[in-house]
């Protein structure tokens, strides 16, 4: 099997769009890992595609900000109006699914969740060597699907001893080895490269790849602009922070 494993989507819908049209000819079923709404000006319309599009759906700190499950406070002032902004422009029915959806999955030899699997409803962020080290106790399948840092990463541990790989591109799943691989962001990458990231996972080749995407920068700023959100929402696209 071949899965597309997607993450913080962020109401940006020509990501979306582009990482879905890329992912159709190459896998056989789709997973996100949460935060399909915020700081974007598409919420519905990616709930609406994320729905039908993906077969395993975790939620994030996003979902449980517009659903009413995680108070506003915790958030910085740019993702708290972004978060408000969006609870008004989801009806209640979308809200309701965000609220329930579930923060871990286990899928195959794979654990979904959108943080760290320690704590998923802490919301803690992988991103040092450090992190991901101290995280693979808290999950038994070979490897664990990450987002919620906006930064891909693969942290790997085996007999032999640890490994981290701060800018992954391809990897192979080794017998003996597991792994915590973080996909990166669809909609709002924060590692200085602007294009779209997802993460391929081909259980018969036994390799994950992260891709970088190409979509259309310039029209998701403009909505977010024209929405009335924080303009800072709108220039980080451009920049991939």
């Amino acid at each position: 099997m071949r899965y597309a494993v997607l993450s913080d989507v962020h109401g940006n819908l020509e990501a979306l769009r582009a990482v879905l049209a890329d992912a159709a000819d190459r896998s056989d079923a789709v997973f996100c890992l949460g935060d399909v709404v915020g700081y974007g000006a598409d919420p519905a319309a990616c709930v609406d595609l994320v729905g039908e599009r993906c077969q395993e759906v975790v939620g994030g700190n996003h979902e449980h900000a517009v659903a009413g499950r995680l108070e506003l406070d915790w958030f910085n002032p740019y993702a708290r109006a972004a978060a408000e902004w969006t609870r008004e422009r989801l009806d209640a029915d979308a809200r309701a699914w965000l609220g329930a959806l579930p923060l871990v999955r286990e899928v195959e030899d794979a654990t979904l969740v959108h943080a760290s699997p320690a704590g998923p409803d802490e919301w803690d962020y992988l991103v040092s060597a450090e992190d991901g080290f101290a995280a693979f106790s808290a999950f038994g399948t070979r490897v664990c699907f990450v987002g919620h840092s906006h930064i891909p990463r693969v942290w790997s541990s085996g007999s032999w001893g640890r490994d981290w790989e701060p800018h992954p591109q391809e990897i192979a799943v080794e017998a003996g080895c597991r792994y915590i691989v973080n996909v990166g962001s669809v909609g709002q990458p924060r590692d200085r490269d602007p294009r779209a990231a997802y993460a391929l996972w081909d259980t018969e080749r036994r390799r994950i790849a992260v891709r970088r995407i190409l979509y259309d920068v310039g029209a998701a700023r403009a909505k977010i602009v024209a929405a009335g959100l924080p303009r800072f929402l709108a220039d980080r696209l451009g920049d991939g922070r």
